[in-house]
């Protein structure tokens, strides 16, 4: 039997780590991108124990480009210290650091470690039909077509995998949108390894160190969906709408080059458990996109790459095949991602409160909430147990 080969759709967080655990698993891979070139976002992300923990186990090098966080404080928007979350507890129990990094580094690290798979850029495709040989032919809009063993969906939010699957639908909007920046950024807040998070009515705004004298902020304000989906403002809206905030959040806006904000509305969809079906998968935002509150976004997705990996090895490994190693693939992430999809609704609706008397009991609740109760919130998502590879020879 010839070598089991993957087509990835998407060369993204999810996309890449697919491909880096698919190459420790002994199975091909071929990745398609539909943007012309690697994508370069100019933003940050923030990875917690359950993502640092796989990419430990796929051998992705990340120490030398991450942060590892050691401080995070929830502030008011005038500065005051709220609380402190008890990060190296949470760290300490569970084994693996929470790390902040520049996503275009921690792209170049996954390409890496995914043995540099050939990846064609400019390839948006248009559909797939499984094959008579339980195979899959994906298309592409420019008349190119690829076949493989199994397709993986991993195109993002608008997914064309996934519009096959579940028809197409707009996502859900929360009325509210998201702007994030990296800067050059000096404060004396900004001690190493820290992360500050300030919460006002209807406005947050995220200042966090990711090394190399480097900030990764992201600012939110309400407003309506259909202005959120289509902002045409600038950096003077930015800092107006940020007017009396604490000085270094002031500060960070302040001292980034306009071009380098990029602006996001918050959207997700309606959790579906139907990801695939035949030789056919989803993983990451394509499979169950998810607000930002709980900074699982991209962690999820790097679970899924591995848990699809290993279910597909598995199978494989005891005379199985690629249709039952996806179904087990889906079984074993569903509930999960159903849990931090909905978990994450839930926390932006809290910090996201906009009357102040709501506000005012939302702040006084975290002040005085117990450490250990806290600790225990904060490491529930976090908590994955990541299962042992099968040695590539045993998979056919």
């Amino acid at each position: 039997m010839g070598r089991t080969k993957a087509i990835v759709l998407g060369s993204g967080i999810g996309g890449l780590t697919t491909a880096a655990a698919l190459r420790r698993a002994g199975i091909g891979v071929e990745i398609f991108e539909a943007a012309p070139q690697q994508r370069k976002t100019g933003t940050g992300l923030g990875l917690a124990s359950n993502a640092t923990a796989v990419l430990d186990a796929l051998g992705i090098e990340f120490g030398s480009i991450a942060q590892t966080m050691r401080t995070f404080e929830l502030r008011t928007a005038a500065g005051e210290l709220m609380r402190e979350i008890p990060i190296a507890a949470i760290t300490a129990e569970l084994g693996t650091p929470i790390i902040t990094i520049h996503r275009n580094e921690l792209i170049d690290a996954m390409h890496a470690a995914a043995g540099d798979p050939p990846i064609h850029y400019d390839a948006r495709a248009t559909g797939y039909a499984v094959r008579a040989d339980g195979g899959v032919e994906v298309r592409f809009a420019d008349g190119r077509s690829a076949v493989g063993d199994l397709l993986i969906g991993a195109d993002g939010i608008r997914s064309v995998v996934r519009a096959r699957l579940q028809g197409e639908r707009p996502p859900t909007e929360y009325g509210y949108l998201c702007w994030l920046a990296i800067i050059p950024f000096r404060h004396a807040r900004m001690t190493e390894g820290y992360a500050g998070h300030y919460w006002g009515p209807g406005q947050r705004f995220g200042l966090i160190d990711i090394g190399g004298g480097r900030a990764y902020w992201w600012g939110t304000k309400n407003m309506p969906a259909t202005q959120a989906r289509d902002w045409r403002g600038g950096k003077d809206d930015i800092l107006a709408a940020f007017a009396g905030w604490a000085p270094e959040v002031r500060q960070a806006i302040r001292e980034t080059d306009e071009a380098a904000i990029v602006a996001v509305p918050a959207q997700d969809r309606p959790f579906s458990t139907r990801w695939g079906t035949g030789p056919v998968t989803l993983v990451g935002d394509a499979a169950h996109p998810m607000l930002t509150s709980l900074s699982q976004g991209a962690g999820s997705a790097i679970e899924d790459g591995y848990v699809l990996a290993r279910s597909l090895a598995v199978r494989l490994a005891s005379g199985g095949d690629v249709v039952a190693g996806l179904r087990d693939y889906e079984k074993a992430r569903i509930p999960r991602t159903r849990a931090l999809v909905e978990g994450s609704r839930r926390l932006s609706m809290t910090e996201q409160l906009a009357d102040p008397v709501a506000c005012a009991a939302r702040n006084l609740l975290l002040k005085y909430v117990p450490t250990t109760v806290l600790q225990r919130v904060n490491m529930r998502p976090m908590r994955f147990t990541v299962e042992p590879m099968p040695a590539p020879e045993q998979v056919h």
